[in-house]
C-alpha cells in the first residue's frame, strides 16, 4: 500500500512547493504614514518594506525580537506643544506605528536602520523575519569611530561637554542609589572613563555626581592620566552627604581658567544649579557656563506640581521656576563675571517643547539641538520614545561663536543590561542612561569667527538642486520635514550643490556660514 501511495504524496509535495514559490510578495513602498492596523490585510503573507525601518527598542536578553517603526519614535512634547493638535496626533500615531519583529540575530542598538526588510506578517503588529535583515547606521562601530562633529559652522577652538553620570559615587556606597560596593564603583568609573578620555573636552559639566570634592577630584586625576593634559575641578566647598548628588565642573588647565568664583542657585532644588565663567587662554575671551540638573518628572506631587495630563509629568511647575531662576541668576551675575555670553547646559528633565524650555527660549536663549539638527536630535530614550532632556542653549551674544553641537549616542540607544551593575562589559557603552552633549565654541574677536570666504552667502533653490553661493568652509544639513537627517557636510567651494537625489516630498535645507544660519523648504513635486 505504501509503495502505491508514494507517487501521490510526492506529487502533492511538488504542488505545494510550486504554490509556495509562486506566492506573491507584497511590497510596501512608503510606510511613513500608515499605522499597524493597515497590515491586518496581509496576515499570513510575506511583505518587503522598500523604505527603511528603524529599531525603537531591543530585547536582546529576552528573545530575538525588536520593536521597529517606519521612523524614530519621539516623545510628543519633544516635537510639539503640550495638548496641541500636533501633540495629540503624535501621541496617537506613536501608539499605532510600532511593530514587533521576531526572528533576528545578534544585538542591535536602538536607532539602527533596517534596509529592505522581508518578513511574514503574523498579525497586525507582529512580523517574523524571512531573511536576516541588513542593519546599518548607529552601530557601536559608528560610535567608536569618534565623537560627532561640532564643526557645523566653523572649526572650534574650545569643546564643552555636559554629561549626566547617573549617580557617580566614590563614597557612601550601598544606599540604594548608584554603586552598591567598591567593585561596582570601580566598574562604573572604568566605563565612564572610556567615554571621557575619548571626548577629552576642555570643560566638562557633570550632573548626578556625588557631593563633596572626591568624585570631581577622581575624575580630574583620571582625565589627566588618560589624556596627558592637566585637568582640575571647581571646588564648591561642599562635603559629601550620603548618596545625594550635585552638579560640578572639571576643566583643562592648559586651555581654560576660571573667572572669579562659582555661583550657586538653590532655587527649588539644592546643589544642582551652578554658574561659572571660564576664560579661553589662547584668545583671552570668556563665557558664562550655567550647569543645571532640574527636578525629575517622577514622584508624587500635588497642586501645581501634580501631573496635569499634558505629557509634562509631575513637578513641571518646579522645573519652570528653576528655568526662571537660571535667567535671573545670569542677569544678576553677568556684571560680576564681566561677560554677556551665556551657555546653559545640563539635564533639565524637560523635553524641547515643555514649559521650562520655552521659558528659556522666550527669555532669549537659542535651543542648539533645534538650531543644528531640527527635530532629529535626542539624548535619552524612555519606553521606546527618544527626545532630549539634556540641553544646550546659547544666548544672542554667544550664538555667533558656537561652531556646532551634537549628542553622542553611546548610552541612550543601548540596552540597560550593559550597565556596570548588570554586566561584565567594561566598554563605554551604557556607562550612563543619558548621552553626553557636546558644544563647540570658537571664542575670539567676533570678526575672526567665520572662514574668510563666507561673507554674504546665498542659497538659491531651484527644484531639487539647491545651490549655495559664497559659503566655502560652511556647513549644510538636509532633513525631512519630520526631522529625519538625510545628509550633512562641509561646503567645499563657492558654488556648491549637495550630492543627493531626493524623492517626492517636503524637505528642510539649512546652511550655516558667516556666523549665521539660513533655512529653506525644498518641495519635490
Amino acid at each position: 500500500m505504501a509503495k502505491k501511495t508514494r507517487p501521490l504524496v510526492l506529487a502533492l509535495c511538488l504542488m505545494l512547493c510550486v504554490f509556495s514559490s509562486a506566492q506573491t510578495v507584497i511590497t510596501i513602498d512608503d510606510p511613513a504614514t500608515w499605522t499597524t492596523a493597515e497590515l491586518s490585510k496581509y496576515v499570513g503573507q510575506t511583505v518587503v518594506f522598500s523604505t527603511p525601518m528603524v529599531v525603537c527598542n531591543n530585547y536582546y536578553y529576552t528573545s530575538s525580537r525588536l520593536t521597529i517603526s517606519p521612523q524614530r519614535i519621539f516623545a510628543p512634547t519633544n516635537q510639539a506643544l503640550p495638548l496641541s493638535d500636533e501633540y495629540d496626533y503624535l501621541r496617537d500615531h506613536n501608539s499605532r506605528s510600532e511593530l514587533t519583529l521576531n526572528g533576528v540575530n545578534g544585538y542591535h542598538r536602538m536607532g539602527e536602520t533596517i534596509v529592505n526588510l522581508k518578513a511574514r506578517v503574523e498579525s497586525s503588529a507582529q512580523l517574523k523575519a524571512v531573511d536576516e535583515p541588513l542593519f546599518v547606521g548607529n552601530t557601536r562601530n559608528d560610535m567608536l569611530a569618534g565623537i560627532p562633529s561640532v564643526d557645523q559652522k566653523a572649526k572650534h577652538n574650545l569643546l564643552v561637554c555636559a554629561f549626566n553620570l547617573e549617580y557617580y559615587l566614590v563614597e557612601n556606597l550601598g544606599t540604594g542609589y548608584g554603586p552598591d560596593n567598591s567593585t561596582e564603583s570601580d566598574k562604573q568609573h572604568t566605563k565612564i572613563m572610556q567615554a571621557l578620555s575619548l571626548i577629552a573636552a576642555d570643560i566638562f559639566g557633570f550632573v548626578e555626581i556625588e557631593q563633596g570634592q572626591q568624585a570631581l577630584r577622581k575624575l580630574a586625576n583620571a582625565l589627566t592620566q588618560a589624556t596627558g593634559r592637566t585637568y582640575s575641578f571647581i571646588n564648591d566647598n561642599g562635603s559629601s552627604s550620603g548618596s545625594y548628588t550635585k552638579s560640578g565642573y572639571v576643566y583643562c588647565q592648559e586651555t581654560v581658567e576660571p573667572v572669579n568664583n562659582l555661583r550657586k542657585n538653590d532655587t527649588q532644588v539644592s546643589h544642582r544649579k551652578m554658574m561659572q565663567a571660564f576664560r579661553h587662554k589662547q584668545s583671552g575671551e570668556s563665557f558664562i557656563f550655567s550647569l543645571n540638573h532640574f527636578k525629575a518628572k517622577s514622584g508624587t506631587a500635588s497642586g501645581l506640581n501634580a501631573d496635569q495630563g499634558d505629557g509634562q509629568g509631575t513637578f513641571n511647575y518646579t522645573r519652570t521656576l528653576e528655568a526662571q531662576s537660571v535667567l535671573a541668576q545670569y542677569n544678576l551675575n553677568k556684571t560680576y563675571y564681566e561677560d554677556d555670553d551665556l551657555l546653559i547646559m545640563g539635564d533639565l528633565n524637560a523635553y524641547a517643547k515643555e514649559d521650562p524650555i520655552r521659558t528659556l527660549t522666550d527669555g532669549g536663549m537659542t535651543d542648539l539641538h533645534r538650531f543644528f539638527h531640527a527635530d532629529s536630535s535626542y539624548s535619552y530614550v524612555y519606553h521606546d520614545q527618544a527626545g532630549y532632556l539634556d540641553h544646550a542653549l546659547a544666548n544672542a551674544t554667544l550664538l555667533p561663536q558656537i561652531t556646532g553641537m551634537a549628542a553622542w549616542h553611546i548610552n541612550s540607544d543601548e540596552h540597560d543590561r550593559f550597565t556596570y551593575d548588570k554586566s561584565t562589559d567594561l566598554s563605554m557603552f551604557r556607562c550612563s542612561d543619558h548621552d553626553p552633549v557636546l558644544v563647540g565654541l570658537r571664542l575670539s574677536a567676533k570678526t575672526e569667527l567665520t572662514p574668510p570666504h563666507t561673507n554674504n552667502f546665498e542659497v538659491l533653490i531651484n527644484g531639487s538642486n539647491p545651490l549655495i553661493i559664497n559659503a566655502e568652509g560652511g556647513h549644510f544639513v538636509i532633513y525631512t520635514i519630520d526631522g529625519h537627517l538625510l545628509l550633512q557636510g562641509q561646503i567645499t567651494n563657492n558654488a556648491y550643490t549637495p550630492d543627493i537625489d531626493l524623492t517626492q516630498g517636503l524637505y528642510i535645507f539649512a546652511v550655516y556660514a558667516d556666523g549665521k544660519a539660513q533655512k529653506h523648504k525644498l518641495i519635490i513635486p
